[in-house]
């Protein structure tokens, strides 16, 4: 997008969100490229050789536990130091401004906490991958703990409480949603009067079914991504651009001082 062109989808998105009274983000993969981790699809990239183990495999097969967390600490290796960038830290300034009432994200990254987004004001429809839990009670894990374990005796590690198995607290293809997320997210969606989708495809269902909700209730839908999706004959703005530039300038025009 040329400079002109990025100071006129600027002003109009400002613009957007000044007259908005329950602003709503819902945030996918491309809003954490910019900080060094590269989305689903990029050709060629570590998630197309450690593709994540189907969730129903996991919980039958103790060689796909381990060869789970074999793909999982490679990927965390390799994006070790990932820090917030500018479109984090001007989400997480319009979140304490007040201009956005929720962030609602499929990213597992944790990136949106570390901007300093309050934990009541985000919802992590597809989990958080930077902790583990038991499937069977829920206890929580530190991932050194797993980490340490599984190197030591070349074996996925079960509960200390309960013997059950310890996945990281993501939402695995196949397993079911976050039920207490998902309304939260479904009711957010369904009464905000702008609904900003950031960096997602809008192909995996059901998140993707969120901004479409928003739009059929009448809501502003705009769309940030560098390629289409199939919901960009809904949006009232589709903006195909990088995320970081065009949110700071957002930033600027709203006078709003980021988070630091």
């Amino acid at each position: 997008m040329a400079d002109a062109e990025l100071k006129t989808a600027a002003d109009e998105l400002a613009s957007l969100l000044a007259q908005s009274s329950r602003a709503v983000a819902f945030t996918g993969a491309g809003i954490s490229t910019e900080s060094g981790i590269p989305d689903f699809r990029s050709p060629g990239g570590l998630w197309t050789q450690n593709k994540p183990i189907p969730f129903q495999a996991f919980v039958a097969s103790r060689e796909a536990r381990a060869e789970a967390w074999r793909r999982k600490f490679t990927m965390d290796d390799s994006y070790r130091g990932a820090a917030p960038n500018r479109g984090h830290l001007a989400l997480a300034a319009l979140v304490r401004a007040g201009r956005l009432d929720a962030i609602i994200t499929q990213n597992i990254d944790n990136l949106h906490q570390d901007s300093g987004v309050p934990e009541e004001r985000l919802i992590e429809i597809h989990g958080n991958g930077t902790y583990a839990t038991c499937l069977a009670c829920q206890r929580r894990y530190d991932l050194g703990w797993v980490r340490q374990r599984f190197e030591a005796r070349g074996e996925p590690p079960n509960c200390e409480a309960c013997e059950g198995p310890v996945k990281s607290a993501t939402i695995s293809f196949g397993q079911a949603m976050p039920e207490d997320k998902m309304r939260r997210a479904a009711a957010l969606a369904t009464d905000c009067d702008l609904f900003l989708a950031i960096g997602s495809s809008l192909v995996v269902h059901p998140a993707a079914g969120l901004p479409a909700a928003a739009a059929e209730r009448g809501a502003s839908l705009v769309i940030i991504n560098r390629e289409p999706t199939p919901l960009d004959d809904l949006a009232a703005m589709v903006l195909r651009t990088e995320i970081g530039p065009l949110l700071e300038a957002v930033m600027e025009r709203l006078q709003l001082p980021q988070v630091s």
